[in-house]
Formats: C-alpha cells, sequence, structure tokens
C-alpha cells in the first residue's frame, strides 16, 4: 500500500469516527432535553367521583315464582240440568252476596209444587179431623197415625219440590268478580256444565309459591316476605300465614301461603309475581355504590382513594368479596370496612397509585382556607 492511500484511509476512519461521536452527543443531548422536560409537566391526574362505604344490616334472600290467589274463589256450575231463563253474567262486574246470576226454567216445578201444596192442605185437614175423631174415641189410632203421616209426606214433597227450584236459581255466595261468560237464555245446561269463575273481591290477596326443603325449615307463621309485581318491580311485604305439612317428595319443595293485607297493591288473582323469601339471620356488611365495584382476573376489586401527607388523593386497587346487589348498591362481604373511600363513577379509567382528584370532594386547600 502506499503513503497516500494510507493517510486517505486514516482521514476517512478519523471522519466517520468523529460523525459517530457527534450523532451519540446529539442523541443524548436529545433524550436529557426530554427527561428535563417531562420531569418538568404535572403528574396526570384522573377525576372520579367518591363514595364512603357504609354499614349496613343484611339478610340473604332467595327468590321464587309465585301465583296471586283470591280469598275465596270458585268455578260457578248448575246443579241440576235445565234451560236459561236469565243470565246476569257480565265479566269483570262486581257482584253482591246473594245477587241471582242464573234462573233456569222452573215452570214444571212450579207446578208441581202448587199441586203438592194442595196435597199438604188438604192432608193438614184430614189430620185435623182425625185428631177430633181420635179424642172422641171415634176413629183408631192407627188411622190418626196413617194421617199424620201422609201430611208429612205431602210436606216433605213441597220441601223438597221448593229446593229443587232454589237450586235452579244460582246466586253468588259471596262478594264477587264474575270472570268470563258465555250464557244465553235458552241455552239448554247439562248438570255440572262450567258457567264462569268467582273471584272474591276482599281486602286481601293470597300469594301461593314454593321453596326448597332447607329453605322451608327456617320459616314460620307471620314472617315477612316481599312480593315483587312482575310489571313495574315494586316490592309489597307480605306475611307467611301457612306453610305446608309436608315437602314434595319429588321435587323436595314444600309449598307456602303468604297474606297481603292491601289487595290494591297485588296484581289481579292468577298473576304471576316474584317472591324474595329472606333466609338466615342478618349479618353486618359494607355497601358501596354498584358502580364502584370492578371485575378483572385477579376477581372482584375496587380503588379505595387515600391522601397522602402533601394533600395529594392516590386510588389504589384492593380485592374485596361482594354479595348480593341491592337497588343502587352493592354489599361487599370482605376487604372494606366502614368509612373507606372508594372510587365511584369513573372507577374504570384508573390504575394502581394513580393520582386522582375527587370531583363530588372539596380541595384540601380550599377547605383550609375558610
Amino acid at each position: 500500500m502506499s503513503a497516500a492511500r494510507w493517510i486517505a484511509s486514516v482521514v476517512l476512519i478519523g471522519a466517520v469516527a468523529s460523525g459517530g461521536y457527534a450523532l451519540a452527543a446529539w442523541k443524548r443531548n436529545s433524550l436529557e432535553q426530554a427527561a428535563a422536560a417531562a420531569a418538568s409537566q404535572p403528574e396526570p391526574m384522573e377525576s372520579v367521583i367518591v363514595a364512603v362505604a357504609e354499614q349496613r344490616e343484611h339478610r340473604r334472600t332467595t327468590t321464587s315464582i309465585g301465583t296471586v290467589l283470591a280469598l275465596r274463589s270458585i268455578t260457578l256450575r248448575n246443579e241440576l240440568a235445565g234451560t236459561v231463563e236469565k243470565a246476569t253474567l257480565v265479566p269483570g262486574q262486581i257482584v253482591e252476596a246473594g245477587t241471582v246470576l242464573v234462573a233456569q226454567d222452573i215452570s214444571v216445578e212450579q207446578a208441581e209444587l202448587k199441586a203438592q201444596e194442595a196435597q199438604a192442605s188438604l192432608a193438614e185437614a184430614t189430620l185435623k179431623r182425625m185428631k177430633q175423631l181420635s179424642e172422641n174415641k171415634a176413629a183408631p189410632e192407627m188411622e190418626l197415625d196413617r194421617a199424620q203421616a201422609e201430611r208429612d209426606v205431602a210436606l216433605a214433597q213441597v220441601a223438597r219440590t221448593k229446593a229443587v227450584i232454589a237450586r235452579k236459581i244460582i246466586r253468588a255466595p259471596f262478594r264477587a268478580r264474575v270472570g268470563m261468560a258465555d250464557l244465553h237464555p235458552g241455552q239448554y245446561l247439562e248438570e255440572g256444565t262450567e258457567l264462569t269463575t268467582l273471584q272474591g273481591v276482599d281486602g286481601a290477596v293470597h300469594v301461593d309459591f314454593t321453596v326448597t326443603q332447607a329453605v322451608s325449615s327456617t320459616l314460620k307463621e307471620g314472617f315477612p316476605v316481599e312480593i315483587i309485581n312482575v310489571t313495574n318491580d315494586k316490592p309489597v311485604t307480605a306475611k307467611i300465614v301457612a306453610l305446608d305439612a309436608r315437602v314434595d317428595p319429588k321435587t323436595r319443595n314444600a309449598d307456602v301461603r303468604a297474606r297481603i293485607d292491601d289487595a290494591n297493591q297485588a296484581p289481579a288473582p292468577g298473576a304471576s309475581v316474584r317472591v324474595r323469601v329472606p333466609v338466615g339471620a342478618s349479618r353486618t356488611a359494607v355497601a358501596v355504590p354498584i358502580s364502584a365495584l370492578r371485575r378483572g382476573p385477579e376477581g372482584d376489586h375496587v380503588f379505595v382513594i387515600s391522601s397522602e401527607a402533601n394533600g395529594a388523593n392516590r386510588a389504589h386497587m384492593r380485592l374485596v368479596q361482594s354479595g348480593a346487589v341491592n337497588g343502587d348498591e352493592v354489599l361487599i362481604e370482605s376487604g372494606l370496612k366502614p368509612g373507606d373511600r372508594v372510587a365511584a363513577s369513573g372507577s374504570f379509567k384508573l390504575r394502581e397509585a394513580v393520582l386522582v382528584a375527587a370531583a363530588n370532594e372539596a380541595p384540601k386547600d380550599a377547605g383550609q382556607a375558610n
């Protein structure tokens, strides 16, 4: 290699080394400037609504499906065959006890009744004459007994015909609301024809439902339950009035009957309702807004807000064991204590140790200034 080429190589290597050193120095200077700029920026802060965990008395419940029943309810049928003469079954109408609902044709029975009453009158007159003759010793005792028996038979026939007439006039046995009916004058009714249903109009109603064997063993008459109408989710308090004496051997469930004292707060008889039944004794739990509870791979957790010495608030994730939901609140079985501050609205955007600002709390400095 000639001296000129060697010198050119050395010069090239020196130029490349100088350029690399200059580039490294520029990069290091840029990183230092970026770090300085980041250090001068304020720490990111998230805004949340803070809620305070409160102590609640809680009792575990189970839910069953129940059916509303009128205190008195019957299916109306005719006892005797006959032709309808009058029908006043108006669906939905409230009728008083004793109101005539269906009257069957009783013209034949009325004719028979007149004949029987005449026969009874004759038998009564014959009996009186026989008594007078017997007192005068003009008639034997056997004739008197026969006359008395004939009078009694005649009166019994009259009573029987009157009973038949009464059974052909169907009356409301109690104050009730009339169900669906399709009955018209002139219609012939076989014995036992279903005419309509009558639902008693009372101040209270029953709700029948079933619970498991384990739950039924904890219930007693007088225990309160909540009846929830499926149409409006508004709970109504009822009391247990009866427990079935046996458990169904197939389902292992027991029938329970509760009573709602105000029928106006219950749906119509036959409607389906949800029944919330308390189970076990009351216990203490901590309640927080349901929006504060987060779910993740590690389990249920909330973000607890803690204050530092400088007055700053930071969020720290805490694992909890959640329980029942009561309205807008969720019960926390373990992991929190009353008085803990938790992030409610806005908790979804938090992470461990992030700085937070409580939008619903006055700043510390402002509080001290006042």
